[in-house]
């Protein structure tokens, strides 16, 4: 599955783990996108769209 949202570009974040010994290594987080049945033109299609999408209504469900 794609880690980018369709509506709105958001995607994976990159930075550190900082430990109590001040230790940095990778890490990444992750949005939160799920693949959902939209209508696009009249047309039913799946998309990945990020949940802050789904929740603002920017993206027309289909039933």
């Amino acid at each position: 599955m794609s880690k980018k949202c369709e509506i709105c570009g958001k995607g994976q974040v990159t930075g550190n783990n900082v430990s109590h010994s001040n230790r940095h290594t990778k890490r990444k987080w992750n949005a939160n996108i799920q693949t959902v049945r939209v209508e696009d033109n009249g047309k039913v299609r799946k998309a990945n769209v990020c949940t802050r999408c789904i929740r603002a209504g920017k993206v027309n469900r289909a039933i």
